[in-house]
């Protein structure tokens, strides 16, 4: 399989390019700033210049072209609610279309849960953050494309569990990056896991029966 990967240099990112290239996939990192070219690489990953902001529709499909899937986990990462808007939002959204256009039909998005940070006290940017996640999942889910979904709980970086709990809608909690990079990494070999939103803790079951589970379950 070829994935494209935007967002690769990210803490998901690169674990997921590192799993899918040990399996033998084609793996391309696009990266926004130089000095993530060598980040990609290492992760198995070929780098490849892009930047959501500045790139057009037309300049996305011609990167996309040729490849089998798309993994979008890009994010502005607190930069400030214009770069969240032209990034998570804005950004997605010409993914979604580049997409499209380039015949590429599987897409997953990295995406939020609705109830994350709700213990904390409340603040502008977050709640602008969470507004814009919701309106990319709304746009991607009204394409054509084998979209998939995915909403992690609060990510953790240390090492992973392999074992989760996967769902339409499940009680919110926290979840290693490992075991959502290992989730995707399953859930692109199983074509009748699309078109659904997954909410993603960890949890008791291995990730490859839970992404099973979750394509046979009626209307996957």
């Amino acid at each position: 399989m070829r994935v494209f990967q935007i967002g690769a240099a990210g803490g998901v990112g690169r674990r997921l390019a590192a799993l899918l290239a040990a399996r033998g996939d084609d793996v391309t990192g696009m990266h926004r700033e130089p000095a993530q070219a060598e980040t990609v690489r290492l992760s198995g990953a070929t780098p490849i210049h892009g930047d959501l902001i500045a790139d057009s529709v037309a300049d996305l499909a011609e990167k996309f072209a040729g490849h089998d899937a798309i993994v979008f986990s890009a994010g502005a990462h607190g930069t400030g609610m214009d770069k969240t808007t032209l990034i998570d939002g804005k950004g997605l959204e010409k993914a979604a279309d580049a997409a499209a256009r380039a015949a590429v039909p599987r897409f997953v998005l990295v995406s939020a849960f609705p109830e994350a940070g709700r213990g904390k006290e409340p603040n502008e940017r977050f709640e602008h953050y969470i507004r814009v996640k919701k309106t990319a999942d709304a746009y991607l889910a009204r394409t054509d494309l084998d979209w998939l979904i995915v909403r992690p709980g609060q990510l953790l970086d240390d090492p992973g569990t392999g074992r989760v709990t996967a769902g339409a809608a499940i009680e919110y909690g926290s979840v290693h990056r490992d075991d959502v990079a290992g989730f995707i990494a399953a859930a692109l070999s199983e074509p009748e896991l699309n078109r659904m939103i997954v909410e993603l803790t960890d949890g008791p079951t291995p990730v490859a029966d839970a992404v099973t589970e979750l394509a046979r379950r009626p209307g996957a």
